[in-house]
């Protein structure tokens, strides 16, 4: 359960420095994925899925 905390933590802090930091560059991003198709929205969220689990995966193997 710590260990999800951890992650849930760490994953706000990332999106609070991009709101912080680059607040245009995000709508900017925004904008171009309101433009896309749905079905490459699609992938590009399941691509970033995949290599968060990986991330994960890698992480238990170097044994965090």
């Amino acid at each position: 359960m710590t260990l999800i905390i951890l992650a849930f933590g760490l994953v706000l802090i990332l999106e609070g420095l991009v709101y912080a930091l680059a607040p245009s560059l995000l709508e900017r991003m925004l904008e171009m994925l309101s433009a896309m198709p749905e079905a490459a929205v699609r992938q590009i969220g399941a691509l970033v899925v995949v290599v968060g689990v990986i991330l994960v995966w890698v992480a238990f193997q170097i044994g965090v």
